[in-house]
Order: structure tokens, then C-alpha cells, then sequence
């Protein structure tokens, strides 16, 4: 098992709501593909380095998780196409 940091940035123009949906859509992804979540850190909402889809601010999530090395792609697929998702990433955390 590796583990990965999913970072997820999530448009301000919605409500709180919504937004808890979309987290909770982007863990149940992690958690579909064999994915054990460790930690959710939400940093709030931020002001973007540059304006994406005339937004000057969004919300920033990072789920860490460990999960096989086929997991990560099957993710970014389906984190692709939410709606409200405005950047995502996949990294791998290497042992320190």
C-alpha cells in the first residue's frame, strides 16, 4: 500500500451543502477503489494565484489515504468530471 494526498479545490459559488457533497462524493471515491483514508484536512476557503472560470477564491480539501498503485488513476478519472471540482491532484507521499 502507498500512501497519497488528494488535493481538491472546490468553487466558493455554492453552498455549504453542496460543497460537504462533494467531499464526501471524493472520499467515497477513495474508500470505492481500496483506498483507507487516514486524514481530511480541510484549509478553507483561499484566495486562488490566479483566476480560474472568473473565480477569485475557492475552497481547498486534502484527503490523505494509502491505497494499491492502480487506485490513484481510476480517482483522477472520476474526480475529472465533478461538477464544482476546479483543480485536483494526486500525489504520492514517499517515507521520509
Amino acid at each position: 500500500m502507498n500512501k497519497y494526498e488528494l488535493a481538491v479545490v472546490v468553487s466558493a459559488n455554492i453552498e455549504d451543502e453542496e460543497r460537504a457533497a462533494v467531499v464526501d462524493k471524493c472520499k467515497a471515491l477513495v474508500e470505492r477503489f481500496g483506498g483507507n483514508i487516514t486524514e481530511v484536512d480541510e484549509r478553507g476557503k483561499m484566495r486562488l494565484a490566479y483566476e480560474i472560470q472568473k473565480m477569485r477564491e475557492a475552497f481547498y480539501y486534502f484527503i490523505r489515504f494509502e491505497a494499491e498503485g492502480t487506485a490513484p488513476a481510476e480517482i483522477e478519472s472520476r474526480v475529472r468530471i465533478m461538477d464544482n471540482v476546479i483543480r485536483y491532484l494526486i500525489v504520492r507521499q514517499d517515507e521520509a
